[in-house]
């Protein structure tokens, strides 16, 4: 996939803290701010690739990104989808490697990077910086944790969709939308979340849609009885 960086000058990109520096001192967060690069992205490109070398990362100020991982007989697996204040590709760059993820964008994105070198001599400049980066990782690491839950402890294609969708729709709660998914993805992309075909997950929302627990329109999807897509998690 090609990626495409569009630079934008948007004067003080950032409408809230970032989730990442609110912790960092006032000096550490002006000097970590001023290496932001801001780039927009339009829907359906790839931020990066997996197996590319890793020299940046990035903050997503407006947008959503689809990560996910892939065999090489050409298997995807979405690991999440990263949404705005969410930092990708963190971990690759400290690790001086590949990316080991691939980052495309779902929606047209606004992202703020910060190359590898930067960073390095960032955290040398300010080494109590390094609890931001602690944590940030500790946040991906639960997340994956989430996922692998989900894919390979659920016992059923229905308990793992509805898992997910519950997933997504707290997410949303965050941003005051009450249950409302944006709801984009095709359904062989949704069944790369749970490792399901796209026969299985059309079988399956049809299901729910028929039970009335969820309901779409148009590009949104709302829970309509989260206690009765809870109940997959015991069957």
């Amino acid at each position: 996939m090609q990626t495409l960086e569009q630079p934008a000058n948007c004067g003080n990109p950032f409408s809230s803290p970032l989730r990442m520096i609110a912790r960092m001192s006032p000096a550490a967060r002006a000097e970590f701010e001023s290496l932001l690069h801001i780039s927009r992205y339009p829907s359906g490109v790839a931020v990066f690739t997996e197996g590319e070398p890793a020299t940046r990362f990035y903050v997503i100020l407006e947008g959503e990104i689809r990560i996910s991982i892939g065999s090489p007989e050409g298997k995807r697996l979405n690991l999440r989808i990263a949404r705005k204040d969410d930092v990708v590709g963190l971990s690759s760059v400290l690790a001086d490697g590949s990316y080991n993820a691939t980052a495309e964008t779902i929606y047209p994105t606004r992202l703020a990077h910060v190359e590898r070198a930067a960073l390095r001599a960032f955290l040398a400049h300010q080494p109590s910086a390094y609890l931001a980066v602690a944590e940030e990782l500790s946040r991906k690491v639960t997340t994956a944790c989430e996922q692998l839950r989900t894919v390979a402890l659920s016992h059923s294609a229905p308990e793992k969709l509805a898992r997910l969708l519950l997933e997504w729709s707290e997410n949303a709660q965050t941003r005051g939308a009450s249950g409302r998914i944006r709801f984009s993805m095709t359904h062989e992309q949704i069944g790369e979340f749970i490792g399901a075909s796209r026969e299985t997950v059309t079988r399956t929302l049809t299901t729910f849609k028929r039970r009335r627990l969820i309901q779409c329109e148009g590009s949104m999807l709302t829970i309509l009885d989260r206690n009765a897509l809870e109940s997959y998690f015991s069957l």
